[in-house]
């Protein structure tokens, strides 16, 4: 980023704002025109009216290697703010953000903190919002209310194509008359960099994702895995500060989206890119994320590890969606104590305040109790019974409702045996609704 010091400046035809303020900057003559051409802020937010089309003298310093003393006219097409209100920890900041569609809200004041480096998963239901949020960052849609920061920047108006950000959609749209070398090499050559330096950029992300003995290939010959190689290829080697994949996956059979998933993470962590990944699969997004952002109705319920989520659930919406199948209504008698309506009693490991919550437990961690079980214990007649492989499932009948239980193959319950079933307090999890 070029940023030009107000000491610096001479010869305005305007008001100079602050120090510290960075410009959009297209040299018109001098020594350093050629590359002043070449650069982008990637930020937005305009300081002042009136400054686009006026001229200045200046000299270049910073990425431009510092004060040579050789100066040059430029037309300042805009200025803007160094810094946004922003965390400056978090390459991507969203906040506030409401979106509608013909009077439909998709995002409801959503608030998303995106931290360097991470891998970041979106998940939820179709029609939640997760595909619209990618594309407010990737910007394809402008929100309707909020801001959106991009390394403390505001970018809400920034166009997509001067926003160091890549996307990769369903459909991987490599070029079909272009072979493998020439579909990665495109936007370099795009941003007409030397051949040579395109060349070795370009062979040395081949080998990183496994594609150099496929350079000449075209994308017809090729695997739907091999092609979703390239487009990662392709959207790597211009090195994005930030990477959006809209559910790369979801066109491939289950034995490739298990091998390309490991993929994906394995590049993106031996290349430390900031990435954001949208899926409606629970498995997949647990399985490389370092953080989920659950969605539901244009909001985000859980922002946590997959490991927390998994775990310990807040909200009903996200225990049933990643697997929870038992829920109980119960009220607080005291701390650590539940009751149902019957006047049974649980204990639990956590505790919640205030509000409507339900007590839940998945069908694995429900065991038959042993006599010396007493607490948090429930008596029921089997039902249906389903056969799942490794274990059976049952539905037994409770003063709680249905509960699912799973169980092992040694020993097969029958429709009508009584059960007394033992939910362990660790085990025993609250959420609100």
């Amino acid at each position: 980023m070029l940023s030009v010091k107000e000491g610096l400046l001479s010869a305005a035809r305007f008001s100079a704002p602050a120090a510290d303020a960075s410009w959009d900057i297209k040299a018109v003559s001098g020594d350093a025109a050629a590359a002043f051409r070449k650069r982008d802020d990637g930020c937005e937010k305009p300081f002042a009216e009136g400054v686009a089309q006026s001229t200045a003298v200046f000299r270049p310093t910073g990425p431009f290697g510092g004060s040579t003393g050789n100066f040059c006219t430029a037309r300042i097409r805009t200025v803007y703010t160094a810094k946004g209100d922003a965390d400056m920890d978090h390459i991507i900041e969203l906040k506030d953000i409401t979106v509608s569609f013909d009077g439909e809200t998709v995002l409801d004041h959503l608030d998303l903190n995106i931290g360097n480096g991470e891998f970041v998963t979106l998940l939820g239901p179709s029609g939640c919002g997760k595909t619209t949020t990618l594309r407010i960052i990737g910007g394809f849609v402008e929100p309707d209310h909020g801001d959106v920061f991009f390394d403390g920047r505001r970018i809400n108006a920034l166009p997509a194509y001067r926003r160091r950000v890549n996307t990769i959609f369903q459909r991987y749209a490599l070029f079909p008359h272009l072979n493998v070398y020439d579909n990665v090499a495109f936007g370099l050559r795009t941003r007409k960099m030397d051949k040579e330096l395109i060349d070795k950029k370009v062979k040395d992300i081949l080998e990183v994702c496994g594609l150099s003995d496929l350079a000449n290939r075209f994308p017809r010959q090729m695997s739907g895995g091999q092609r979703q190689r390239v487009a990662l290829a392709r959207s790597l080697v211009i090195e994005p500060k930030l990477l959006l994949l809209d559910e790369p996956l979801s066109n491939l059979d289950a034995k490739l989206r298990l091998s390309m998933r490991v993929e994906i993470k394995r590049l993106q962590k031996k290349l430390g890119i900031t990435t954001l990944f949208v899926t409606h699969d629970q498995e997949e997004c647990f399985s490389i994320s370092d953080k989920v952002a659950v969605m539901n109705g244009g909001v985000i319920e859980q922002y946590d590890t997959p490991e927390n989520i998994y775990r310990r659930p807040a909200t009903e919406f996200v225990a049933r969606f990643i697997g929870f199948e038992n829920f109980l209504d119960v009220e607080k008698k005291a701390d650590h104590l539940y009751v149902l309506s019957d006047g049974t009693a649980f204990k639990t490991a956590m505790d919640l305040d205030g509000g409507e919550y339900a007590a839940t437990i998945r069908p694995d961690d429900i065991r038959l109790a042993d006599d010396k079980f007493s607490e948090n214990v429930l008596s029921g007649k089997v039902g249906v019974r389903t056969f799942l492989g490794k274990s059976y499932q049952y539905e037994v009948e409770t003063a709680a409702g249905v509960l699912k239980v799973n169980m092992g193959t040694d020993h097969v319950f029958k429709e009508g045996d009584m059960l007394r079933l033992y939910l362990p307090e660790d085990k025993l999890i609250l959420v609100r609704r």
